[in-house]
């Protein structure tokens, strides 16, 4: 039961890395197929069109609901109900008539769209096609006949990301942008750039991972009023944007660091941790990995470790093999 108001919103890694959700605005029933390196992901259509960016809103709200629930150590299960109300007041969503209309389409859409691939989700490749979804049923109507509660099955591949924690807290300004395009580049931001001070990429692979069909010249069209409307008004969450000879970049706002739990914030190293992480990390400033460990356990939502003294060093010293001395 999808019960916990202020769950931070999450996205799976995998939908954030590849496009599998549609950034066009009119239904796209076209076949995709993307390769990178082994990996390979295809889309198929339903007659109603792949499922949108916004579609992905209704998972984005599953999968907050199940994380809350795992981290409070409640029971959670692949089948999900919600009420269409919360959810549409979760993304930021009108709930007129039109609104409950277009989740119905929404829920349509994610289940007819199937994926065929071999990205890897909580240690299983999954090779067989599968929907966003396995199914959903409105269980409860009002008098007027809108629909008030819902219930979802999750695919076993989504599932599957969600058990195994790989996902990943989106800002809550990602649901003010109205944009496709805009959230599809927020997610991808997010998914590379995530802490890191900033990350750049060209604008021919920024196309290919957005999955826009535009020309060149439009897309850099786009891009380039994004970018402008950033500049005037820092719309953008989490990272600022700017386009320099055809390479993207993204810059931190730092935005991504400033809130981490209060079971992460509570844990105390012991004072001897300090000095055995600096003779494991030569050089670097032990208090600045220190914040950017508990970041990183927010991050991928990570438990406190049970033994904090330990858990840091390990993490200096895979940074300090990792990068070397500073």
């Amino acid at each position: 039961m999808c019960d916990i108001f202020d769950a931070a919103p999450k996205g799976d890694m995998a939908s954030m890395e590849h496009p599998i959700f549609s950034i066009s605005t009119k239904p796209d029933k076209r076949i995709r197929r993307y390769e990178s390196g082994k990996n390979f992901v295809e889309i198929t259509p339903s007659v109603k069109g792949l499922a949108t960016v916004h579609d992905r809103d209704v998972l984005i709200f599953c999968i907050s609901q199940i994380m809350a629930a795992l981290n409070d150590e409640k029971p959670v299960s692949q089948v999900v109900h919600f009420k269409a109300y919360d959810m549409l007041k979760a993304t930021n969503r009108m709930t007129n008539g039109q609104a409950y209309e277009g989740l119905v389409s929404a829920l349509t859409r994610l289940r007819g769209t199937t994926i065929t691939t071999n990205i890897i989700t909580g240690s299983q490749e999954v090779t067989r096609g599968f929907g966003l979804i396995e199914s959903f049923e409105i269980v409860r109507k009002t008098r007027e006949g809108r629909m008030q509660e819902v219930e979802i099955k999750l695919s076993d591949w989504v599932f599957n990301a969600i058990r195994h924690k790989e996902v990943l807290t989106l800002h809550r300004d990602y649901f003010r942008l109205r944009k496709p395009l805009e959230r599809r580049i927020y997610e991808l931001g997010r998914k590379h750039c995530g802490m890191k001070s900033s990350w750049k990429i060209g604008l021919q692979r920024l196309q290919e991972k957005c999955g826009s069909t535009s020309t060149m010249k439009e897309f850099r069209r786009l891009v380039q009023k994004i970018v402008l409307e950033d500049e005037t008004h820092g719309h953008m969450p989490d990272y600022a944007l700017s386009l320099e000879d055809d390479m993207v970049t993204f810059t931190n706002r730092r935005t991504v660091e400033t809130v981490i739990s209060p079971a992460l914030s509570k844990i105390r190293l012991d004072p001897e941790a300090y000095h055995d992480a600096r003779t494991v990390a030569p050089g670097w400033d032990i208090y600045v990995l220190e914040r950017e460990w508990r970041q990183w356990m927010h991050e991928y939502d990570v438990e406190a470790p049970r033994n904090p003294t330990k858990a840091f060093i390990g993490f200096c010293r895979k940074h300090a093999e990792k990068h070397g001395r500073p």
